[in-house]
C-alpha cells in the first residue's frame, strides 16, 4: 500500500468482505480515552472523503465529562482554534490505523486525526502532540523505539451502580470483589485461576495487531501485567488506548470490571504501574546508541537521556500521572518510586537501566508513569525530556543503590504540585508551547479544584463527632 489512496480502497474492500457492519471512528482524547462515533458501513467512504464532525467540547472535558472551557462565551479560543457555541471540529479516519474487533466482529476501529475545518491539525490533540515530539526528535537525527508494560486489575461485578440516583458526573463507583486472592507474585496457581480471561485478553490483543509478550500475574489482588514488543511511539501509543479498551469492554461482556486506575480504594488493592521501557537508534547507522562499550559504561546518548529524564521529571509529571490518584501510588518500598534518582537493574529507581555490552536490546525503564495516562502525551514527555539531555551533554548523576533514601529530590507529592510545576517549567512550554501548556493545565485545575471542593472520608471521621 504505497498511497493513502490506496489503503482507502484497501479498507473498503475489506469492510466488504468481511461483512463488517458498523465502524468506531475514533480518537483518543487528552485523557487517552477512546472517543467518536459509530457508523454504518454505507458512510464510511465520505468519512474517508469528508471526516466526520464532533463536538469540540469533547478536547474540553476533565474527567468528569464536565467542559471547562467558556465555550458559551463570545470569541472562546484554545490555541486560535475558535470554540465558542461548542462548535463541530472534524476527525478523520487513518485507514493504516484500521482494526476488526476480535470480540466483535461485526464491527472495527478506525483511528483518526483530529483536525480543524480548514483541515489543518488541532494542535494540542493527543496525535498531534506525539507527532511534533516525534518529528523534533528525527530532525535530531534519532528515533525512539518504546516497549510497553501495562498493570491492571480485573473484579467480579457485583453492582453496576445504575440506579437514577448513582447517575451522577461522574457516576457512581461499581461494586466488586476480588477474581483472585494475590499476593503471590508470578505464582502459577494463580496464572491457572485467571487463565480463561488471559487467553481472551491475549488472543483478542493478538487479533487487532498488538502483539502482546507475556501475561503476568502481578502482586496485587487481581492484579495482571501485559507486556508488548517494542515499536515506535506512534505505533505504542495506539497499541496503549487499543488494549485499555479492549480490556474493558471484554471484561464487561463476561460480567467483570477492569481497572487501570492508579490506586484503587479498595482493601489490600494494589498500585497500577506503567513502566515506558525506551531506547534511541541512530538515523545514519540504524544502531541502538544505548548499547554500551565493552567497559559496560553509558554512551554519551544514554548519559545525556538519562540525564534529561532526571532533570525534567517534576515538569514532565503531569504528563506521567495525570490525576489526583496518581500521587497516592508513589510510595517507598512498593516498586514504585518517590524519588528522582536512577539505577542499574534497580526497580525502586524513577529510572532503571538495563544497557550491557553487545545486547542490541540495551534500554532505559523509566517507572514514573501510571497507566492512567495518555500514551501520546507521555511519550512526548519522553522525547522532549531525553532530547534536552542529548543537547546540552549534561552528564546523569551517580547511579543510586539507595532509591528510597534521603538526599535525591522527591517526585510531585500532589496533582496540584505537579500542575504547578508544569505550568511553571520553561522546558515544557519551550517543547510543548505557551497554548499546550495553558490548555492542559487549565483542564487538571478544574479536576483538582472538584477534588478539593468534595469532602473526603477522612474529614467526616475526624470531624463530624468532635465539633
Amino acid at each position: 500500500m504505497n498511497t493513502c489512496a490506496d489503503q482507502i480502497s484497501h479498507v473498503l474492500e475489506t469492510v466488504a468482505e468481511q461483512g463488517i457492519e458498523t465502524l468506531r471512528i475514533c480518537f483518543a482524547d487528552q485523557h487517552g480515552i477512546l472517543r467518536g462515533k459509530t457508523i454504518v458501513a454505507s458512510a464510511l467512504s465520505s468519512a474517508f472523503e469528508k471526516g466526520i464532525g464532533i463536538p469540540s467540547t469533547l478536547l474540553l472535558k476533565d474527567t468528569s465529562n464536565s467542559t471547562v472551557f467558556p465555550v458559551w462565551t463570545e470569541g472562546a479560543h484554545v490555541a486560535d482554534l475558535p470554540l465558542a457555541g461548542a462548535g463541530d471540529v472534524l476527525i478523520r479516519p487513518d485507514p493504516a490505523r484500521f482494526f476488526i474487533l476480535p470480540w466483535s466482529p461485526h464491527s472495527a476501529v478506525l483511528l483518526c486525526d483530529v483536525i480543524d475545518r480548514s483541515g489543518a491539525a488541532v494542535p494540542f490533540a493527543s496525535g498531534a502532540v506525539l507527532a511534533k515530539a516525534v518529528a523534533d526528535l528525527d530532525a535530531a537525527g534519532y528515533q525512539a523505539v518504546f516497549g510497553l508494560e501495562v498493570e491492571f486489575q480485573v473484579f467480579h461485578l457485583h453492582d453496576a451502580a445504575l440506579g437514577h440516583d448513582q447517575a451522577t458526573m461522574p457516576p457512581a463507583p461499581v461494586q466488586t470483589s476480588n477474581l483472585t486472592q494475590g499476593h503471590q507474585y508470578l505464582s502459577e496457581t494463580r496464572y491457572s485461576e485467571a487463565q480463561d480471561l488471559l487467553d481472551d485478553l491475549r488472543r483478542h490483543a493478538d487479533a487487532l495487531g498488538l502483539e502482546p509478550r507475556s501475561m503476568e500475574i502481578e502482586m496485587g489482588p487481581s492484579q495482571f501485567e501485559f507486556t508488548f514488543a517494542p515499536s515506535d511511539p506512534q505505533t505504542q501509543a495506539d497499541r496503549f488506548v487499543l488494549f485499555r479498551t479492549m480490556v474493558k469492554e471484554v471484561c464487561h461482556a463476561r460480567g467483570l470490571h477492569a481497572t487501570f486506575m492508579a490506586k484503587p480504594n479498595l482493601p489490600n488493592a494494589a498500585a497500577n504501574g506503567w513502566h515506558i521501557h525506551q531506547s534511541l537508534i541512530a538515523n545514519d547507522t540504524g544502531q541502538n546508541v544505548f548499547v554500551p562499550e565493552a567497559d559496560g559504561g553509558l554512551t554519551p546518548q544514554a548519559d545525556g537521556w538519562i540525564a534529561g529524564l532526571l532533570a525534567h521529571a517534576t515538569g514532565s509529571c503531569l504528563l506521567t500521572n495525570p490525576t489526583v490518584n496518581s500521587y497516592k501510588r508513589f510510595t517507598p518500598f512498593q516498586l514504585a518510586p518517590n524519588r528522582i534518582q536512577w539505577g542499574w537493574d534497580n526497580r525502586g529507581a524513577m529510572v532503571r537501566a538495563l544497557m550491557y555490552p553487545g545486547d542490541a536490546a540495551s534500554r532505559i525503564e523509566n517507572r514514573v508513569a501510571d497507566t492512567t495516562a495518555n500514551p501520546h502525551f507521555a511519550f512526548a514527555a519522553q522525547i522532549y525530556a531525553g532530547l534536552s539531555g542529548l543537547r546540552s551533554q549534561t552528564p546523569a548523576p551517580p547511579a543510586t543503590e539507595s532509591p528510597y533514601g534521603e538526599g535525591a529530590d522527591r517526585l510531585p507529592q500532589s496533582l496540584l504540585a505537579a500542575i504547578e510545576a508544569f505550568d511553571g517549567s520553561d522546558h515544557i512550554r519551550q517543547n510543548f508551547g505557551d497554548a499546550f501548556t495553558s490548555y492542559l493545565a487549565t483542564l487538571k485545575r478544574a479536576e483538582w479544584d472538584r477534588y478539593l471542593m468534595t469532602v473526603s472520608e477522612w474529614e467526616q471521621q475526624e470531624y463530624f463527632g468532635l465539633f
